[in-house]
C-alpha cells in the first residue's frame, strides 16, 4: 500500500471521525441515522484504502494533449455522411 501525505491525513481524518461517531453511538444508541454514520465511515476507510492501493498517476505531458482547432470544418468533409440519431442523411 503507497503512503502519501494525502493518505496519511485522509487516515488520521477518518479515525477522528471514527471517534466522534463512536460518541454519538454512545450517546444517541444504536439508532438508524448513527448506524448509517458508522457505515459511511467504514466506507470511506475501505474506499481510501482502495486509493491508497493504486499505481502512481501519470503526470499528463504536452504530447498527450491533441488540439482540436475552433475554425469550422470544411462542409465537403460531412458530405454523404449521416446526421446519427438526428433521422438519417439529409434530402
Amino acid at each position: 500500500m503507497a503512503s502519501t501525505a494525502e493518505v496519511t491525513a485522509a487516515e488520521r481524518a477518518i479515525g477522528e471521525l471514527r471517534r466522534c461517531v463512536s460518541a454519538l453511538r454512545d450517546r444517541y444508541g444504536e439508532v438508524t441515522a448513527v448506524g448509517r454514520l458508522v457505515n459511511d465511515v467504514e466506507r470511506l476507510a475501505l474506499d481510501l484504502a482502495d486509493v491508497a492501493a493504486l499505481p502512481p498517476h501519470r503526470e499528463r505531458r504536452d504530447e498527450d494533449v491533441v488540439e482540436i482547432p475552433s475554425a469550422a470544418y470544411d462542409e465537403r468533409m460531412w458530405r454523404g455522411g449521416d446526421d446519427e440519431g438526428v433521422g438519417g442523411p439529409r434530402t
